[in-house]
């Protein structure tokens, strides 16, 4: 039997948590040194119940050194004897980027689309902070344990603490891209017990990406690109009628010319509105009414249309247009310089 004069660990993995000691064929013995480096703890195990933890340092190991496993093998008169221990040294160092990401979408109520199923990934980082509380909870007497044993249940907490910030953040999905910083320091705060109760504390959690159903994405895409195209309906419609005509003209077919002529007569209206509208006022006179026509003929007073020699009232707009004496108001004949019924000149 081989008697272990330096007890360490030296790490040279990424990934182990917890190595256990291979005490096979070898005893500890009294003045056995024990090194413990930085971001490690040893923990001293008899007859499965964990005794003495120690943390980062070097130590003589005798009856001081040991008071739990002293008590537990009874040694009346001290550390004398050699004897067999189960030595653990768990690794207190950060565990940095480690993946995580929902393989189930997660459903969340959003005020403005109702239920939406959303979907996240990114990284966190971990270490133990309670190495006894950690062998307890977790390790146990495994000979080793590695990331690869705790991630997944890992996971599962981080998307439960995903949703539950989500769900109280209320920040609209539309939003969420612009706030994953405050919904990363939400789920880090709402897990931080649930990773001390077993010995373990939650040191960084990111949001890499955010993503929505492609369905609802399409569709916000869709209802963005209508958005765009009713603020400029004109822009777009003038654009669409000169493709048009470039089509047409490429076209001098029967149906290309049918097209042209179709669109060539839609512009050609539209211009011709333009154009009258924007001549109607000159031709209107200070009451508002179209101003008399300057070739010769009779004219109705109220809004210029052409009348017929004997014509009584407008045909247009039904005004009296028979002259009358300004003085009696009897008819005046046509061409009358006096009234004849009065008398009084009227021109």
């Amino acid at each position: 039997m081989a008697l272990l004069k330096v007890i360490e660990w030296t790490d040279n993995s990424s990934d182990t948590i917890v190595y256990k000691v291979n005490m096979q064929g070898n005893e500890i013995k009294r003045g056995s040194a024990l090194t413990v480096r930085e971001s490690q703890v040893a923990v001293f195990c008899d007859k499965g119940k964990m005794a003495d933890v120690f943390l980062p340092g070097y130590y003589k190991l005798d009856t001081d050194s040991l008071p739990i496993v002293t008590k537990l093998l009874s040694w009346k008169y001290g550390f004398e004897t050699p004897y067999k221990s189960d030595i653990y040294f768990v690794n207190t160092k950060q565990f940095t980027g480690q993946k995580w990401g929902t393989s189930n979408p997660i459903m969340i109520r959003d005020a403005d689309y109702g239920a939406v199923r959303v979907r996240g990934f990114g990284t966190y980082a971990f270490r133990v902070k309670d190495a006894f509380v950690f062998m307890q909870e977790l390790s146990g007497t495994n000979s080793s344990f590695t990331t690869r044993d705790i991630t997944d249940h890992i996971r599962s907490m981080l998307v439960m603490g995903i949703s539950d910030a989500i769900g109280e953040s209320g920040v609209p999905v539309l939003d969420m891209a612009a706030n994953l910083m405050e919904l990363s320091a939400a789920v880090k705060q709402s897990l931080s017990a649930r990773f001390e109760s077993m010995g373990l504390e939650l040191t960084a959690f990111n949001f890499e990406s955010f993503s929505l159903p492609p369905e609802l994405e399409k569709a916000l895409d869709e209802s963005t690109r209508l958005g765009m195209m009713r603020k400029n309906i004109d822009i777009y419609t003038q654009l669409a009628q000169a493709d048009a005509l470039k089509e047409a003209a490429k076209n001098p077919g029967m149906a290309g010319g049918t097209m042209g002529a179709g669109i060539g007569l839609g512009v050609g209206m539209q211009m011709g509105q333009m154009f009258a509208g924007m001549a109607q006022p000159q031709n209107r006179g200070a009451a508002g009414a179209p101003a008399a026509s300057a070739a010769g003929g009779k004219h109705c007073p109220n809004c210029g249309a052409q009348l017929s020699p004997n014509a009584k009232f407008c045909p247009e707009c039904g005004t009296p247009v028979q002259p009358k004496c300004p003085n009696c108001g009897a008819n005046l004949p046509a061409n009358s310089k006096f009234c004849p019924e009065c008398g009084s000149k009227v021109r």
